[in-house]
């Protein structure tokens, strides 16, 4: 008996904890978005390996701005839908303040690129937007579902393999391509909902 009211006591606490992680979870960002920006970095990854005017640092560094600002305009774009639709909430501010807590970690990926191609050192540049991009998947643990740690650390374990191999060169493309390819892909499905989800939750829902 006592057994049974010490399990029956868990279950309600695992199941207060979920509903608290369900309220905190941030809801602004596009998995479909996401996983489109995967494909612009493929698609570009081929672009720039088979045009032979784009082959010097400062043309496939564009190439690379262009593919960021095409993400950038993807994701944020929902992201900026998603607030249109919820304007007027009273909570919106700290809703977005997942979106606000990874700005430090890219922005100072963008000053170390800026540092390294004033030094012309372009062959670290993949190596270390992959590491800041994936430590900047930290700031959302408590934010979005917990496969999004995991697309983290295949970022940053990418990024330390780019920065450690010896003759990586920046001309090549593909390295970079199929990294983001595979992690936006991921990070895309989790958002949609394809990660590990509880039966008894799923079951709930398929029933509203």
């Amino acid at each position: 008996m006592i057994a049974s009211h010490i399990h029956d006591a868990l279950g309600q606490v695992d199941r207060l904890r979920d509903l608290i992680l369900e309220r905190r979870r941030f809801r602004g960002y596009s998995g479909t978005a996401r996983m489109l920006g995967g494909w612009v970095a493929l698609a570009s990854a081929c672009l720039l390996s088979r045009l032979e005017a784009l082959h010097t640092p400062l043309r496939q560094l564009a190439g690379w701005a262009a593919v960021l600002a095409a993400a950038l305009l993807l994701n944020y774009g929902g992201l900026a839908l998603w607030v249109f639709r919820r304007r007027g909430t009273e909570q919106l501010l700290s809703e977005l303040r997942p979106a606000l807590e990874v700005l430090p970690a890219l922005a100072v990926g963008a000053f170390l690129s800026i540092a390294l191609v004033w030094h012309s050192q372009y062959d670290l540049l993949f190596g270390v937007w992959m590491c800041l991009y994936g430590l900047a998947h930290m700031g959302y643990r408590h934010s979005l579902p917990d496969g999004i740690i995991a697309v983290g650390l295949f970022y940053q374990a990418a990024g330390i393999v780019c920065l450690l191999l010896p003759g990586l060169s920046f001309l090549n493309p593909w390295p970079m391509g199929l990294v983001f390819f595979a992690g936006e892909n991921a990070g895309g499905w989790i958002l949609r909902g394809g990660q590990f989800a509880d039966p008894a939750t799923t079951s709930e829902r398929s029933g509203e």
